[in-house]
Order: C-alpha cells, then structure tokens, then sequence
C-alpha cells in the first residue's frame, strides 16, 4: 500500500535510529554479568511495543531472562498473528576480531555491524516497526501478539514453562518469525523449515595434576591428545558420522526435493571466497545447500585445555574440554540424539583416562507445509514487494521452541527471514543490510494483510 511506503519513507531514519540504540545493549543471556543488561534490553522492548501502538505490553518473570508480550486485540472475529523473536544475544567473543566493538554500532557500505544487528535485534525490530505503520495508518488488518524471549541463544530453557502456563494469553491462528536468512536480495527464498539441535559438553581427566612433560610426556595419557582422537573418530573418510544410532530416525529428503535443491542458484567459487577456503568439506553424496538443510551434522564449538597463555609452558595437563553440537532433522528427537552422544563419549573413554560427558541444551527441528494458508500469505507477501516468487528452502540454523509451539499451541508457524547466509552469526563483524531492514519493515504488512483476507 502507497500509505505503508509513505509513512515508512518519512520515519525511516528514526526508525534506523531506535534500532542502533537497542543494539547498544549488551544483552548477553549467556553471562551473568550482563544480567542487569538484559533487564535493560527488555524494557526497551516494552516501551517500543507501547509506543508502536500495542494495547499492553507486559514483562514477565522467569527462572532465567524475562519474556516481553505485547498485543493489539481489536476485533475477536479477526484472525490473530502471534509474533516471535528473541532481543538476547551471543556472546561477542573473541574481541580481537571485530573491527569496531560489538556493541557501538556502526554503518559501513550499507550495513549495521554490531551484535544482535541480524540475530535477532533487527529482524524482530522490523515487525515492531511494520507493526507501527499499520497502527499509525490505521490499516491494521488482523489482531497481533508478540512474544520476544531472553534466552533463544542458550536454548530456551524457560519459555517452555512460560507457553505451557500462559495458553490462553499465547492464543493465536499463526506464528510469524523472522530469525532466518534469505538466499539474497536478488534470490528471495524462505525457509519451509529448520533444524533441531542437541548440544553438549565433554571433560576428559587423566593424571590428578598437571605434570612437566618432559619428565611425564610418552608415559601418561595426555587428555587433550585422547580428546582429540575421540572427536577425529566421530567422523569417516566420507564425513559420515560413525556415532551408533545417529542416523537411524533421519527423515531422508525425497528425490523430488533435492531435485528442486538443484535448482537454487549456488555459486560454488563465491561461496568459498566469501568464507576464505580453496575447497569445501561435508558428508560425501551431497551437495553443500543439502548438507547445510537436509543433514544432519556433528560440529566441534570449542577445545581447550593446558596451557593457552602467552609464550610457552612445557605442561601435560590435567583435563581437557570440548563444547560439541549436533543438527538435527525431522523425525530426529534431541533427547534421543542427547543420550546417544553422552554414552558414546563415554563409552569410548581411553584407557588412563576419566570422561565426563554433560547436556547443555537441545530443539527439535521443525517444517512448515508449502501448501498452508500461512505458507501462502508469506509466499505472496515477498512477491508484492520483491517482484519475484520466493524460493522454499531448509534453513541449517536451529529455533529450539518451535516444536515446542506447535505442540502447546496447536498452531503453524512461517518463517520469514531477511537475513543473509554471509551476516556473520555468532561470529565477530555480525552485520544486517540496512536495505534488508527497510525490505523487511515494507514487506511485513502484506503478510498481515493477506493472511487476514485468505482467512476470511
């Protein structure tokens, strides 16, 4: 609608402007100290759901990080949209990475770089700013709900509790999220789906101590040394996770699905130079788009262990450390998954050593049905504003509560990210295009709009 882009056209620099003080905060939900922060971000998130027009809006208290809702009830006839995201973030590390710190954001070459500018702080921003312009233009088609957590980025571990005790406040006909990516501008796509994750820690001990190794070394195991067998042995000559048990629930894509994979527009040569590399690496029998969405995966996060300080200790340590995770697909369970890694890790305990092997966090992946209402209203919603039919594609990245959603709910979920593969998520230099931004707050409306008159 022309009164969207007009109103859109003249707020835009404030718009842009709220969004970069919002990243200012350093809502790190993986660190206690950034406890106070993440308070902070989330009454920032209050008052930007008020002043966008929602009737309330309400933090709630959780064992963990609060739960910011928001809501705009007019019309009970209407259909309601239940809006999720996330205002926490990862942590910044390492520091030394980043050309300009995290968390003072900065415009170069058309992009926000600062953590949380795409994961999750800009794509949720979009549909608080979309969100305003239909309240302020008075085109709201539909009722809306927001639901923005505190702890996406440690699993979730509370939101489960919060949905299963507050079903009647959560009502709703739709979930929309946007903590995705497109294939590009030029590409639009959307994901019909994501992956579960199970996440988990490794700690092998051998000698009660730390020992010289000279005067040890070739005698004692050296747990770093056993740790990184262990992990080498997770993985075949093709890539192939060797971990009993791991594949036995995959959900194999059908052939006419990695047909219509084939066609994704993938340009290998661009693909490596982005990431710096000569040569990819993955499961062998499959192309790079199928194991980033239809594969499951085995990733060592971080190893650590003895010394690490500056110049040299002749040390053969105590422990060492792993943080080890697993991407899951459908019929895949993260409980199984969990229990599977945790006895394996164990079982294969080299002799000298002790192995301790512990859960952190863990989702189930989900998929949305290309044929849905939802689907559909999405579908037409990037056509309006992109000219161009969006691509249905797996995303490789993992939303823990969505299985959860549905289950509790009783709903679908759509998935419409504005993201970008090459936004460095979880990486230093995290960027979001401020094009994808303003594309994001133009298109948000016409999903509302036409998921409202599909319903009807």
């Amino acid at each position: 609608m022309q009164v969207w882009k007009d109103y859109q056209e003249q707020h835009k620099d404030r718009f842009l402007e709220e969004l970069l003080a919002l990243l200012r905060i350093p809502s790190i939900s993986a660190k206690t100290e950034n406890k106070a922060d993440m308070i902070t971000c989330a009454n920032s998130v209050k008052e930007h759901l008020i002043k966008a027009g929602a009737t309330t809006a309400t933090i709630y208290e959780t064992a963990g990080h609060p739960v910011v809702y928001g809501e705009k009830i007019f019309d009970a006839s209407l259909p309601t949209v239940l809006v999720y995201g996330h205002y926490d973030v990862q942590p910044a590390d390492p520091l030394d990475l980043w050309h300009t710190p995290p968390f003072e954001p900065t415009i170069r070459d058309g992009k926000i770089f600062a953590r949380g500018s795409c994961d999750d702080k800009g794509q949720v921003f979009m549909h608080v700013k979309a969100f305003e312009t239909m309240v302020a233009t008075n085109t709201l088609p539909c009722n809306i709900k927001f639901i923005i957590e505190g702890e996406e980025e440690v699993g979730s571990p509370n939101l489960g509790t919060f949905v299963k005790a507050n079903k009647e406040l959560l009502k709703a006909d739709v979930i929309l999220i946007s903590d995705s990516s497109m294939l590009s501008m030029e590409n639009p796509s959307l994901d019909v789906g994501v992956r579960g994750l199970s996440y988990i820690e490794v700690e092998v001990t051998g000698p009660n101590r730390d020992l010289h190794s000279g005067v040890y070394g070739g005698a004692v195991a050296n747990p770093i040394t056993m740790l990184a067998k262990m992990i080498a042995s997770c993985h075949d000559e093709s890539n192939h996770i060797t971990i009993p048990g791991f594949y036995d629930d995959v959900l194999e894509a059908s052939a006419e699905e990695r047909e219509k994979m084939s066609h994704i527009p993938f340009d290998e040569n661009e693909y490596k130079t982005d990431l710096g590399v000569d040569s990819l690496w993955g499961e062998k029998g499959y192309t790079t788009n199928e194991r980033t969405g239809i594969r499951p995966t085995l990733e060592l996060n971080g190893i650590w262990g003895g010394y690490t300080g500056e110049g040299a200790k002749t040390v053969l340590p105590s422990k060492a450390f792993a943080k080890i995770s697993t991407r899951l697909v459908p019929n895949q369970n993260s409980t199984k998954i969990t229990e599977i890694l945790l006895k394996h890790f164990q079982s294969i305990a080299p002799a000298g050593t002790v192995v301790k092997a512990s859960e952190h966090h863990g989702g189930e992946p989900y998929l949305t049905p290309i044929d849905s209402i939802e689907y559909k209203a999405a579908e037409k919603a990037i056509f309006a504003t992109f000219g161009k039919e969006p691509i249905p594609i797996r995303g490789g990245g993992s939303i823990p509560i969505c299985a959860l959603f549905e289950k509790e709910l009783g709903i679908k979920i759509v998935f419409m990210g504005f993201g970008l593969d090459s936004d460095n998520l979880h990486s230093p230099n995290e960027k979001y295009d401020i094009f994808n931004y303003y594309k994001g707050i133009e298109t948000i409306p016409y999903f509302h709009q036409f998921y409202t008159e599909m319903k009807k």
